[in-house]
């Protein structure tokens, strides 16, 4: 006999069956994540970014877009430089990492054995989300850059936060992006005003970026200085 229990229980399995479609339905996969993350990458070589401080009337990012790709051997060729007034920005092929080496700095690369402690100034932007993540540039943060112990081993990097927002939002490890730029770099300190230290620009997939960029599957971009301590 059908009864009205029966009725409604048969419907009930039914709403679960379809909400349970629907679910699998919109799941995503990892690898549509990595390409839409991509996707994001690819839009933003063309279109760059620019946010503005509405409240202070100042802009707070500023990135010119038609980026021009160049290759490692292209880099390497160009003495280990990106051509800035080109907008060029060296793919690291290996990595999916992309570098635009505004300023390799007044002093030296790291030697092997050396360790140095290094000060980073940054903001780090979320492409997919297109906002500011984080930086120590503005506020009371500026007065306090991020702090790197860099150490060289046999021309092998490693790195560690000891202090600052990175160290705080991410914990100590160093993403691998931030680590790819360091080798060509001639890290020095700013002893003058006329001092030009180390200036990079990177966009770092999530593959290669801290907990959270890996956990998101977001792309983001930097802008750092890298001064060495005293």
């Amino acid at each position: 006999m059908f009864t009205k229990q029966r009725f409604l229980f048969l419907i009930s399995c039914v709403l679960l069956l379809a909400f349970a479609l629907v679910s699998c339905d919109k799941q995503v996969t990892y690898a549509e994540r990595r390409e839409k993350e991509n996707k994001q990458i690819e839009q933003f070589l063309k279109r760059g970014a620019h946010l503005d401080d509405k409240e202070y009337g100042r802009p707070l990012l500023d990135v010119p877009g038609n980026i021009q790709v160049i290759s490692e051997a292209q880099f390497i060729a160009q003495d280990s430089t990106t051509d800035v007034s080109k907008n060029q920005y060296v793919l690291f092929a290996g990595s999916g990492v992309y570098a635009q080496f505004v300023r390799r700095g007044n002093g030296s690369a790291l030697k092997n054995g050396e360790h140095a402690m290094l000060l980073c100034r940054y903001i780090e932007y979320n492409i997919a989300t297109d906002s500011i993540r984080s930086s120590n540039l503005y506020g009371s943060d500026a007065a306090s850059p991020d702090v790197m112990s860099l150490q060289n081993n046999s021309g092998s990097l490693t790195g560690v936060f000891t202090s600052g927002i990175m160290r705080r939002f991410y914990g100590t490890s160093v993403p691998s992006g931030w680590m790819l730029p360091l080798p060509y770099l001639k890290l020095g300190r700013q002893v003058s005003p006329n001092d030009e230290i180390s200036k990079v620009r990177i966009i770092i997939p999530s593959t290669e970026g801290h907990s959270v960029a890996q956990h998101r599957t977001h792309p983001y971009f930097y802008e750092i200085t890298f001064e060495r301590s005293r």
